[in-house]
């Protein structure tokens, strides 16, 4: 059977620029665009599977990678931000802040580059997987790649 091509985003893009190693992965589109389900659909392990939360705070965006079962802690944001306050960004802005759609917001690629911060969980994976910035595609890179393209820095930024 042919491999499907997909189509490439701005986060491919950028990847496919900086010669970083990364496999792409696609999903059947459903109503389900929560993390859990596109672990499930992808068939990797949730702890391997993260999702990108953009926040505001003193008139500044702030992008947080994080697992897709896990809570973002925004008192710890805001420590980590050096703010004094962190609010998710509301779903109406997103599109016009990132460029990205609600379950297709990848932190790499966005229309412009913004602090991001990575769940130290990440740190001693071999891989994790994060959005490629399209709805049904994923792009399973290594952290210290993911960390690198985003100019990103890994800190405890889940509760729990």
């Amino acid at each position: 059977m042919a491999k499907k091509k997909l189509a490439k985003t701005n986060a491919v893009r950028l990847l496919d620029h900086f010669n970083v190693n990364y496999e792409l992965l696609s999903y059947e589109v459903s109503d389900d665009v929560d993390g859990i389900s596109v672990a499930n659909k992808i068939g990797h392990s949730v702890s391997h599977v993260y999702k990108t939360l953009v926040t505001c705070g003193g008139g500044k965006f702030f992008v947080f990678v994080i697992p897709v079962s896990e809570e973002l802690d925004l008192k710890a944001t805001a420590r980590i931000s050096g703010e004094k306050k962190i609010d998710m960004l509301p779903l109406k802005d997103l599109l016009a802040t990132t460029g990205y759609v609600r379950g297709g917001c990848s932190p790499i690629g966005m229309k412009k580059q913004f602090p991001t911060f990575i769940d130290e969980s990440a740190k001693e994976l071999e891989y994790m997987i994060v959005s490629a910035g399209k709805i049904g595609m994923q792009i399973k890179l290594a952290p210290k790649d993911l960390e690198r393209i985003t100019g990103g820095m890994f800190a405890p930024v889940t509760k729990g």
